[in-house]
């Protein structure tokens, strides 16, 4: 079950309504489709894992929704990363699934990943990037992940 701040719980197959009800709000604007995941660990307790979905009305705003998976499992940071753009890569194909008789394909939708040129993550870049780009999905890394270092971190 998906949560929206818009709209409360969700379920995922419900998001292609709430998203396509907001796409038609604004027929002549440009949106983005993003999702990111970022985590937050408990010392050694586990880690919970918030991934959001994001439709972005380019200069106007958007809405989103997003989902916490809690995991008992023990994490390295380089473990995590992986995990996290995991988590992002199966929204993004069960999202593209939900929305291919839309005319959503896998290049309309971007992943952005926690990870950046500055501080550990740095050296996951060349390969966390190719893992999502063999998948067939754009993606960015900090600054410019917001829906993972913003959207979804606001609720880890």
């Amino acid at each position: 079950m998906y949560q929206s701040p818009t709209h409360g719980p969700v379920a995922f197959a419900d998001i292609r309504s709430y998203i396509l009800a907001f796409l038609k709000t604004s027929r002549e604007s440009q949106y983005q489709i993003v999702i990111g995941t970022d985590s937050q660990p408990h010392n050694g307790e586990g880690v919970d894992f918030i991934t959001a979905i994001v439709v972005h009305r380019i200069g106007s705003g958007g809405i989103y929704f997003w989902k916490r998976v809690v995991n008992k499992k023990r994490y390295v940071l380089r473990q995590r990363m992986y995990e996290e753009a995991m988590f992002s890569l199966a929204a993004a194909e069960e999202l593209v699934s939900l929305l291919y008789k839309d005319g959503i394909r896998k290049f309309d939708v971007e992943i952005h990943v926690d990870i950046g040129e500055h501080g550990k993550t740095r050296e996951m870049i060349a390969e966390i990037v190719g893992m999502v780009r063999g998948n067939g999905f754009p993606v960015k890394i900090k600054p410019d992940s917001y829906a993972a270092s913003s959207i979804a971190d606001r609720y880890a």
